[in-house]
């Protein structure tokens, strides 16, 4: 099981993000800390897998936290779960080792998403004492080397980034007509780069038929994000 320690001072979402961590397979709440200083301790008597660390905390902020985490190099990975979104925090944050950011409030499944991910990566780098430059790009990495390069005919490198990026953007389940709309590109042309993503194993997709008309094909990112 991986061990789970939540840093976040409002009782509220601390509880919220308890039962999140219940429902997702694998992964065993450890404890609350409601700040810096308690969490430091907590790592200190305990070994802790994954820490979801708020920002805005009183005294030590999380990303102060962060870096003494590193600083004290303590065997523990961070996602930051937290309201700031200015460029700063999410540049230190990552500059100091966290391995995912998600941006307060988000859905449960953006969390799990990123537990599942982080499951998969541990997985990984247990299971082999030397991994391949495919593991590290399949498993751990976005996948995004593998939308830019070898890319169908018919298919703009510019585009696809374009597109990429707009869908990590988009949260939950979107359709080729509001993908489209985001992108600013023709229905006929987005189906051309959704198809390549669904067939890289980006983008998972589901039939939805209503009572009268023609299906609706809702897609979901399941990679990058």
């Amino acid at each position: 099981m991986i061990k789970v320690l939540i840093v976040e001072d409002d009782p509220m979402v601390a509880e919220l993000n308890r039962r999140y961590i219940d429902r997702i397979a694998g992964f065993l709440f450890s404890g609350i800390a409601s700040n810096g200083d308690e969490a430091l301790q907590v790592l200190k008597e305990q070994q802790m897998d994954l820490v979801l660390l708020d920002i805005f905390m009183p005294n030590m902020n999380g990303l102060e936290l962060l870096s003494n985490i590193r600083q004290q190099n303590y065997s523990v990975d961070v996602i930051v779960v937290s309201a700031a979104r200015d460029n700063q925090s999410v540049q230190a944050a990552l500059r100091n080792g966290a391995v995912d950011y998600l941006i307060k409030p988000f859905e449960f499944e953006r969390l799990q998403n990123a537990l599942m991910a982080f499951k998969k990566r541990l997985q990984l780098i247990k299971k082999h004492l030397n991994v391949s430059q495919g593991d590290l790009d399949q498993q751990i990495f976005s996948g995004i080397s593998q939308v830019t390069i070898e890319l169908p005919k018919g298919l703009d490198r510019n585009t696809i980034k374009r597109v990429w990026d707009q869908i990590l953007e988009t949260e939950g389940e979107f359709t080729a007509e509001t993908m489209a709309i985001s992108t600013r590109l023709s229905p006929v042309s987005i189906r051309k780069y959704l198809k390549h993503f669904q067939n890289i194993d980006l983008l998972s997709t589901e039939v939805c038929y209503g009572a009268v008309g023609r299906p609706v094909y809702k897609y979901r990112c399941v990679r990058g994000k």
